[in-house]
């Protein structure tokens, strides 16, 4: 019996290594709370100084995606305040995840930045950095409402991809925020719901997940 139970350890024990070896599963479910909720208080932020631009309205015509938000004296205001809190939105969230990644890669005694690492953020490199430049192309182009929800989509593809490489409950995440996108492009008034939606409650109910899942031991 006490064979038997050795050869399942031993097993187990292999397993655990090759999935290590295989998969990216450094990242931490604090880091996906924490992610969650510095994006609800951006979009808190936003609300507060900007409530009635929070709720933008799109009007239907025979233009494609005109000029909806060019209205009012406090546009100018709104766009940079928009910009700078994204800005810190992404080095808080970026910030806070990589360190509460590092800290887990140490507990369980993995490099953090290794081969299945690299292959991790270069899969998920690459549909956000063509999603972001194709966006910055459609706002030059003037078509500044579908910039919102291609946010989403493009995030959800870059965690759908990158997700071979780690755990599938990211590439869950991804579908979701996939379809998230594509309801604001349905719905691209409430922009700022589904964002909040996305990058704020999906990441803190994942955290919740994974700690649950893989981290609470």
């Amino acid at each position: 019996m006490d064979k038997t139970e050795n050869h399942l350890d031993q097993l187990k024990e292999i397993r655990e290594m090759m999935t290590r070896s295989s998969k990216f599963i450094s990242l931490s479910g604090f880091s996906g709370i924490w992610v969650g909720s510095v994006a609800l208080i951006g979009m808190a932020a936003i609300f507060y100084n900007f409530p009635d631009y929070f709720y933008l309205r799109f009007a239907h015509n025979n233009d494609a995606f005109p000029n909806y938000m060019l209205q009012g004296a406090d546009l100018a205001g709104f766009i940079r305040f928009v910009i700078v809190d994204a800005a810190l939105i992404l080095i808080f969230a970026i910030a806070g995840a990589l360190i509460l990644t590092m800290n887990k890669s140490k507990r369980q005694g993995v490099s953090l930045w290794n081969n299945t690492a690299k292959r991790f953020l270069v899969s998920m490199m690459v549909p956000l950095v063509s999603g972001g430049l194709f966006i910055v192309i459609m706002a030059y182009h003037g078509l500044f409402g579908i910039a919102g929800p291609l946010t989403l989509i493009f995030y959800g593809l870059a965690l759908f991809n990158a997700g071979r490489y780690s755990l599938i409950e990211i590439r869950y995440l991804g579908l979701l925020e996939i379809a998230l996108g594509l309801l604001a492009a349905l719905f691209i008034g409430y922009t700022a719901i589904f964002w909040g939606i996305g990058f704020g409650v999906l990441h803190i109910v994942y955290g919740v997940v994974m700690y649950l899942k893989y981290d609470r031991k």
